[in-house]
């Protein structure tokens, strides 16, 4: 079992919490002053975890820590706490997850669906989700949606979709068919690696999980590039996903999300093998 003497580990524990809270600056000043972002709060109101949880390290199961006595009364910890003690994390949470990811690793990306899944959340709809105005307005969105063959996999993004727009999809994703349709081409799928390692709880390394939190950050920022929003006012320059140009631009991205999901979905299952 690998050991980290107290220097190392409390090390380690600092610069992750200076890592977390150079992630989080942004979303921390904007909420004292009550505001929000459609882009970069996501991660905070999608996924219920806060930047204090995030800011702190643990070493991961199946580490070993020196002189870590304070820890014997966190959750999760040893009595003593030396390691993170994996046993206390649910077993039905270890091995749906241990299921889901293994199962979309061994998958081809598929890279078709242009995050047309935006789109079908305000198809026909009489208010957007984001108080943000349409790019191409809502006739013109409708029409895009309606051009296109929708071929959403995932169901937390299908589940999104208006009442029109969900008989346009290639298929019915439910929550009982996640494990048999997640793909690592979907860009909410490789968001999601974030959710499965705050589900892991302190058996995931710290470092691990702000990569996680990290990547999602980035693809949610493609996500809604390529939405029929207009982020202008926000700095953002739409990926015109309508176009060839756009679909080839998107294709690109996600390609590339995929090739750094694979990386951290093979860590998240090293993490599973030490549950």
């Amino acid at each position: 079992m690998p050991h980290l003497d107290e220097p190392t580990w409390r090390s380690r524990a600092d610069a992750h919490a200076a890592r977390a809270d150079a992630l989080t600056a942004g979303h921390r000043a904007r909420r004292a002053r009550h505001e929000s972002h459609p882009v970069e709060d996501f991660l905070f109101t999608y996924y219920p975890t806060r930047p204090n949880r995030l800011r702190v390290w643990h070493p991961g199961a199946g580490v070993t820590l020196e002189n870590a006595a304070e820890r014997g009364a966190w959750k999760h910890y040893t009595p003593d706490g030396t390691r993170v003690d994996p046993t206390t994390i649910r077993p039905a949470t270890i091995a749906f997850v241990r299921g889901l990811l293994a199962a979309t690793a061994a998958r081809p990306a598929q890279l078709g669906c242009f995050g047309l899944h935006e789109w079908a959340m305000v198809y026909r709809a009489d208010e957007t989700r984001h108080p943000v105005p349409l790019r191409l307005g809502a006739a013109g969105t409708d029409t895009v949606v309606e051009n296109h063959r929708i071929r959403c996999t995932h169901y937390d993004a299908y589940r999104f979709f208006t009442a029109d727009a969900a008989p346009r999809n290639a298929g019915t994703p439910t929550r009982e068919r996640q494990v048999e349709l997640e793909q690592p081409g979907c860009l909410h799928a490789t968001m999601d690696l974030y959710k499965w390692a705050t589900k892991l709880g302190p058996a995931v390394p710290g470092e691990l999980l702000l990569d996680t939190f990290e990547l999602a950050r980035d693809v949610r920022t493609l996500d809604m590039r390529a939405s029929p929003y207009d982020l202008a006012a926000h700095g953002y320059t739409p990926v015109r996903i309508e176009t060839a140009a756009g679909k080839a631009e998107y294709a690109e991205a996600q390609r590339g999300f995929a090739d750094r999901g694979a990386e951290l979905r093979g860590r998240l299952l090293d993490v599973l093998a030490h549950c």
